[in-house]
């Protein structure tokens, strides 16, 4: 009668291990990205495998971004981070040092890619987000070694995503006789290299500083002059300005975000690239 009791005991206390421990296997790896752009990239690699926080949410600045106590109990806990690089995230380094991380794996997603001088804004390319989920999915095979292979295939089942967002979205560019737009700041250079959109002059010539009354007057000659109809403004900064230049032009404004708001990559290149083809053929 004893044997029998603790042969249930063992019985028993094996099951709970044994669930115990098949549940803590299949937790999500927790990683953390500076924008929530990398968090679309990331999920694309991880799936099901990660669970991932966005320090910004796509409203904020990733300029200007002032980090959040929560920001640092995400940094503590998590087991790798991603960021863009390239001088972008400034406060990114205090933040890791407040989350004393100094060892964190980081993976710099700017690394290899063709730049575009003083643009920082290299997701805007799908070609280039190619390149940004190779470093994320060798991040995520040091990490989790076990699934190495899952990511690569991933990564590439994604890529070929993106080569068909690509080509359909050149397509629907070429149509248009007059692919010249007007931008509330200097962002769009890699999306309108990529897809053949011409960008004829920036409202902001720097981020953060309002453009003077000669800028805008100069803006408005040109368009007048190359009959620019189209003005991209941004979710994130003061729309004052391309609402002044649109009332002296006659120009339409759309709102492009230079960084996903509650959308994943493909669809946020293909909102803002149809978008503005729409705009343009009006």
């Amino acid at each position: 009668m004893l044997s029998n009791r603790i042969f249930i005991f063992y019985f028993l206390a094996g099951i709970i291990f044994f669930c115990s421990s098949s549940l803590h296997a299949t937790e999500p790896i927790p990683i953390v990205v500076t924008l929530p752009v990398l968090k679309s990239l990331v999920e694309k690699v991880g799936g099901k495998n990660v669970a991932v926080t966005s320090l910004i949410t796509g409203l904020e600045s990733e300029h200007t971004y002032t980090p959040r106590p929560s920001d640092v109990i995400a940094v503590k806990n998590s087991k790798m981070l991603v960021k863009i690089g390239l001088g972008l995230e400034t406060w990114l380094d205090s933040l890791i040092k407040n989350a004393d991380r100094p060892k964190l794996l980081t993976i710099t997603t700017s690394k290899d890619v063709p730049l575009i001088q003083d643009d920082p804004h290299i997701w805007l390319d799908p070609e280039i987000a190619k390149i940004m989920t190779r470093h994320i999915t060798k991040g995520l095979s040091q990490v989790d070694p076990a699934r190495q292979e899952e990511y690569q295939k991933n990564e590439a089942s994604f890529a070929l995503d993106l080569d068909k967002l690509i080509a359909e979205m050149i397509a629907k560019v070429k149509g248009i006789q007059n692919p010249k737009i007007i931008t509330h700041h200097p962002a769009w250079p890699y999306f309108a290299k990529r897809f053949g959109f011409v960008i004829a002059g920036d409202i902001q010539t720097q981020f953060g500083s309002e453009p003077s009354a000669k800028r805008i007057g100069k803006l408005t000659q040109l368009m007048r002059r190359e009959k620019i109809g189209v003005i991209a403004s941004e979710p994130q900064l003061n729309p004052k300005m391309p609402i002044i230049l649109a009332e002296e032009t006659g120009a339409r404004i759309v709102k492009l975000s230079p960084m996903p708001i509650n959308q994943d990559y493909l669809a946020f290149i293909r909102y803002n690239v149809e978008t503005l083809v729409q705009a343009l053929k009006k």
